[in-house]
């Protein structure tokens, strides 16, 4: 096991038995090419897409449509010919629907009253979650609803303040949920064994509640290990691994972050092991999951501070991690923990792994292919596309790249002549 770096080393347990770990799409998305759900088909920030520009003129790739917005920081999806996003004016929170090569609005649905937060931004969190005819969307106060995809009908609802005590975090909710077969999960941070929720994805029903923790803000993913299905909840105060057969916790490993900020998601990387990371000087770890007779534990094989993602998830690509260390752009050797390279400039960005490269959109609009090597920053092409802060990370469906900031969205011919 590699050396412990940080004296701060959560509890955690212990296995003799090490398992082939898969990870596994928490839903099939639409098409090979889609991108219907937070951070990409596999939730994991990386498109299957190639054939990309590699050099651009300027003032980047042509810009195919232009659609105002306002405040909010939804990513947005793309499934079945369709974009979707969440944004706030200064009165209401709406769900947006456009058409995905014209930009040409659908049909929008008011989920709820705007939501104010002066320090960060206002307006909504997270991101839309298609799943074959039904949209599932959460807001900032957490009102929960499961939409019909082509129309924006509401089919059901839940107040996850008001029916299961969620406790809203300091800066909105921001837990995008998840599918698991036919459930829809949801980090809500109630009390008394209701942090974690599963409902049946088509009526709305609760399956199983589980756990009692802070809300988190980061969006959970699923795994299986040794023949064993797990969920990973990122909350505000553990990593905590579920079963979703019902909600019975496998392992927990506490990770107390300043504030409860817990943003980025875990990520995965081969070999049975788990990343996460914090901003607030909080840090990252490595953990070895493991698998016997029928339970999965874990273990830290590092923990440092040599990534600290603030708010935007790392992307794991051939035994290395990239992200951003709060203003630094950087790469990690995923088996020591240890830094390759960093670049500023960029501010907090955002980063997606397409053919070979990361595009990164930085803090204030700036858009960057970088190539996904470790031996050097090497950037190959950038532009400015938007102005002011942007949060959200950038989307990539049919050769096409959609990004926004608290104004407007903007999608982008990636692939040339489409």
């Amino acid at each position: 096991m590699n050396k412990i770096k940080n004296a701060l080393m959560p509890a955690c347990l212990f296995c003799g038995v090490v398992f082939l770990f898969a990870f596994t799409s928490s839903n099939a998305p639409s098409s090979n090419t889609d991108w219907p759900q937070w951070r990409g088909p596999n939730r994991d920030g990386r498109s299957a897409e190639t054939g990309i520009l590699k050099t651009w003129p300027a003032e980047g790739p042509k810009v195919l449509w232009r659609v105002p917005l306002a405040s909010g920081f939804s990513a947005i999806t793309v499934a079945n010919g369709k974009a979707y996003t969440m944004f706030s004016d200064d009165v209401d929170e709406h769900v947006l629907c456009v058409d995905a090569n014209s930009g040409k609005e659908i049909w929008r649905f008011k989920s709820d009253r705007n939501y104010v937060e002066r320090q960060g931004g206002d307006g909504p969190r997270a991101t839309p979650h298609v799943d074959g005819k039904l949209v599932y969307t959460i807001g900032a106060y957490g009102k929960l609803y499961a939409l019909n995809a082509d129309n924006g009908k509401k089919v059901w609802e839940h107040d996850l303040q008001k029916e299961y005590e969620g406790k809203m975090p300091i800066w909105g909710i921001s837990a995008t949920p998840m599918i698991e077969g036919d459930m829809l999960l949801v980090d809500v941070g109630g009390k008394n064994g209701y942090a974690l929720i599963a409902f049946d994805k088509t009526t709305g029903k609760v399956i199983w509640n589980s756990h009692t923790d802070q809300p988190g803000y980061s969006a959970p993913i699923a795994a299986t290990v040794g023949g064993v299905r797990q969920i990973l909840f990122f909350t505000g105060a553990n990593l905590v691994a579920v079963s979703p057969k019902d909600g019975k916790v496998f392992w927990s490993q506490p990770w107390q972050t300043q504030f409860f900020v817990n943003a980025a998601s875990p990520v995965f990387v081969p070999d049975n092991k788990v990343f996460v990371s914090s901003g607030y000087d909080q840090g990252a770890g490595l953990f070895q999951m493991q698998a016997a007779n029928g339970r999965v534990t874990a273990q830290p094989l590092w923990l440092n501070k040599n990534m600290r993602n603030h708010m935007a998830t790392s992307v794991y690509h051939d035994g290395h991690l990239y992200g951003f260390d709060e203003a630094n752009f950087k790469c990690l050797d995923v088996a020591t923990g240890e830094d390759k390279w960093k670049m500023r400039g960029l501010g907090k960005g955002t980063l997606m792994y397409a053919d070979g490269h990361f595009l990164v959109l930085s803090e204030r609009g700036k858009l960057v292919l970088v190539e996904a090597t470790p031996t050097a920053y090497i950037e190959k092409a950038g532009a400015q596309i938007l102005r002011g802060k942007c949060w959200t990370m950038p989307s990539l469906a049919n050769g096409k790249l959609y990004v926004r900031n608290e104004k407007e969205m903007v999608c982008l011919d990636l692939k040339g002549g489409i």
